[in-house]
């Protein structure tokens, strides 16, 4: 059994009864028009018994948007098709926070209404391909957002943090990683601007500030996260100096509740902000071998002291009762990874508990 591991510990206003985190993971389960659904709602209640939900990659606005059929918080109608799956987690004892996540140049006209584009810093189109209603298509040139445009997202993150809170969320947690927008703006080879938004580390990492602070401004920064993945290459993403950027971004950070890291393989990144960060870390290992986070691997986190809770991933999708098969040694199923994105309740909640039973 993992004792560190099932230990209370409190994130800003949030107060977890354990350590194990569900970490955001994309499922594609929404409506074309980016409503949670009641399957949504059965598969998060099921995974109430982890410490805090992570949501997966909730867009604040349209063009934030860059994969078919992915939840959105932008409008009142989504905000309440959000409210029965808030219910069912918290029905069950959980906490769940909303990931915000614009994904920037990771899009593709085809996902938004007629006339929208993708935008990003700059107008440098990603590698590889958006999947949305026409199949896989390249992703195209995306528009370079003005300053003004730029103060309008801002406002948007802020306006999706107050329709999360209308939705019963417990807070949100602001995706500053994986290659999305704020990441592009943290990158070199994705943000080429200059003006107050590019060139130096002090300029490109301005405008994550900016969001982070409106969303804390708007909902309070103690129901506020923050997702990086330092030196993790996703979506065609060059950092530079990732260890200047990110000793920069975290520097400026305001007291959020939360600071959730995605390791890219490099455990001297962690510990150096572990070491620069007084409030809480919320770690998601990399994998060790290709093997997914276990109990072993989360427990060894919490007592290198390089994490205060620790995020699980794909164990969480075939495990509902996750917490419950770590504290007793039990075996972990393994996920249909064939099922991951979009389609039924096949690969989603038809997933048993210990007993055998449907969770």
């Amino acid at each position: 059994m993992s004792e560190k591991l099932f230990e209370p510990v409190t994130l800003g206003k949030l107060a977890l009864g354990n350590r194990v985190v569900m970490a955001p993971m994309s499922r594609n389960r929404a409506t074309a028009d980016g409503l949670a659904t009641d399957l949504m709602a059965t598969y998060y209640g099921q995974r109430a018994g982890a410490g805090l939900i992570i949501t997966e990659g909730v867009q604040p606005s349209v063009t934030g948007q860059g994969f078919g059929n992915s939840p959105g918080l932008h409008t009142q109608e989504q905000a309440a098709s959000w409210k029965p799956v808030t219910e069912a987690v918290h029905a069950r004892g959980g906490l769940i926070v909303a990931q915000l996540m614009h994904c920037g140049r990771i899009g593709h006209p085809s996902l938004y209404p007629s006339g929208h584009q993708s935008v990003a810093p700059s107008a440098i189109a990603a590698a590889g391909q958006a999947y949305g209603p026409q199949g896989p298509l390249d992703y195209p040139e995306p528009r370079a957002l003005t300053v003004e445009e730029i103060a309008e997202v801002v406002k948007e993150h802020a306006d999706s943090a107050e329709l999360a809170i209308e939705a019963g969320f417990d807070g949100v947690e602001i995706h500053a990683g994986n290659g999305f927008l704020l990441h592009q703006f943290l990158a070199e080879n994705t943000n080429q601007r200059t003006d107050q938004y590019g060139g130096s580390i002090e300029n490109r990492i301005r405008f994550a500030i900016e969001v982070i602070e409106a969303v804390s401004e708007r909902i309070g920064a103690d129901r506020v996260g923050v997702r990086i993945s330092p030196s993790n290459p996703y979506n065609d993403i060059v950092e530079g100096d990732t260890r200047a950027i990110y000793e920069a971004l975290v520097a400026a950070l305001p007291p959020v509740a939360f600071l959730h890291i995605l390791e890219g393989g490099n455990r001297d990144h962690i510990e150096a902000l572990r070491a620069q960060w007084t409030g809480t870390i919320v770690l998601c290992p990399h994998p060790e071998n290709g093997v997914p986070v276990n109990g072993e691997i989360a427990e060894a986190a919490l007592e290198a002291g390089v994490a205060c809770a620790v995020a699980f991933g794909s164990s969480f999708v075939a495990n509902p009762d996750l917490p419950e098969r770590i504290r007793t040694g039990a075996a972990l199923a393994e996920a249909d990874q064939s099922k991951f994105y979009g389609g039924d309740h096949t690969g989603y909640t038809d997933y048993p508990t210990l007993d055998g039973t449907a969770a």
